[in-house]
């Protein structure tokens, strides 16, 4: 488990010394599309490359949207209240 954390985990891997979170994250794109790119060379088909990036994309974006979520919910939870419960007037939207 520690060496899946050395390598994931931007609060236990090396990148932990960059100060902007956000440039750890896209160093950690940079380096899983640099794997993806070398995996799919190393077995020697293009098709796998293609639905690899395409495959790595989407996780790294779910990431990073769960990521952008906490990171409002943490800042301005009030955010995710506009249209709920019932207006100023009382009444249920």
């Amino acid at each position: 488990m520690h060496a899946w954390n050395f390598v994931f985990d931007h609060n236990v891997s090396p990148l932990r010394h960059i100060p902007d979170v956000s440039v750890r994250h896209y160093v950690l794109q940079v380096l899983g599309l640099m794997w993806a790119v070398s995996f799919s060379v190393a077995i020697g088909s293009y098709t796998f490359l293609a639905a690899s990036i395409l495959g790595h994309s989407v996780l790294i974006a779910a990431a990073a949207v769960t990521v952008a979520t906490f990171t409002v919910a943490a800042k301005r939870p009030k955010l995710f209240m506009r249209g709920a419960g019932r207006r100023s007037d009382g009444e249920h939207d």
